[in-house]
């Protein structure tokens, strides 16, 4: 549990293609090409032999129950997925929003859509298999929830609330990246253990403990109680799970049983939760999370 009960969800916030979709784009985000970028640098067998090839975004317990409509509250969100994903989403409107005009910026909502199997988005067609990701030519954040099974089954998360809530956050992270310009340069420098890239996903998780600190103090629109009840050491352990769970190394030395630095897009384990922590214990700025500025990546 990690939602107040009666904290009131609009399911207007979320496009839901669930069961509609057709069609890779490469995404920005936590999963975003992760299982691209194995591919292209490791072989097709590398997706093989993790069971991750595209046709796991049909696994068991993907089907659709019940529609996006039925998620009402925070109840709702405590027992399932995607209104939790609704719910993480109006929460970080809720942060970001005020946050960003106190630094004179304004906030615009990211798109947030559900599919399964296959989509179109304004970065071409994506597949269960790139993982969610935020596309900048939309400003939407994608979501296949059978990814969220992946995330435990294959990468070795824990199970837990923030594990999954901090996936959205860091897809958020992305989009507030496009609003302050932050990520520019990330396609110029697109590899390597100090590239653009790994800054600009760093950046991202840090964003995603920037959200989290606040997110059980900032009340609801129109309401004096916040989405989120305080969250505990393990929710916090729950989402350095997942931080930890899609680092390049950990991913590659899975795979292959090595590590190349040269060809990481997203940062280490020990980095990603390095940057979420820097967000979530010294938040008090958007330059707490100047990954570009920093010396060593390992020490925010």
């Amino acid at each position: 549990m990690s939602f107040n009960n009666n904290a009131r969800l609009d399911s207007s916030r979320v496009s839901d293609r669930r069961g509609k979709g057709k069609g890779i784009a490469v995404g920005g985000g936590l999963g975003g090409g992760l299982l691209l970028i194995l591919s292209l640098f490791f072989g097709s067998d590398v997706i093989d032999g993790l069971g991750l090839s595209e046709g796991s975004g049909t696994a068991a317990g993907q089907a659709q129950s019940e529609s996006i409509d039925t998620c009402l509250n925070g109840q709702d969100a405590n027992e399932r997925l995607d209104c939790r994903i609704l719910g993480t989403a109006e929460s970080l409107d809720s942060f970001w929003e005020p946050y960003l005009a106190d630094s004179g910026l304004t906030y615009t909502e990211p798109g947030v859509v559900l599919f399964t199997d296959q989509t179109s988005t304004g970065c071409g067609s994506a597949t269960s298999a790139v993982g969610p990701f935020y596309c900048p030519a939309d400003e939407q954040t994608y979501y296949d929830t059978a990814f969220f099974s992946d995330l435990v089954t294959s990468y070795g998360s824990s199970g837990g609330p923030l594990a999954q809530e901090y996936v959205v956050a860091h897809e958020f992270g992305h989009h507030i990246q496009q609003i302050t310009g932050s990520s520019a340069g990330r396609n110029a420098d697109p590899q390597g253990a100090d590239s653009a890239s790994v800054r600009t996903e760093l950046q991202a998780d840090c964003y995603a403990g920037l959200w989290a600190r606040h997110a059980a103090s900032q009340p609801a629109p129109g309401s004096d109680e916040p989405f989120l009840a305080p969250f505990t050491e393990t929710d916090i352990s729950d989402a350095l799970s997942a931080a930890s769970a899609v680092g390049d190394d950990r991913i590659q030395a899975s795979a292959t049983g090595q590590v190349n630095p040269e060809s990481w897009t997203h940062g280490s384990s020990a980095q990603r939760q390095s940057w979420f922590l820097a967000g979530y214990n010294d938040g008090g700025s958007l330059e707490t999370c100047d990954t570009f500025r920093a010396a060593d990546l390992s020490r925010p």
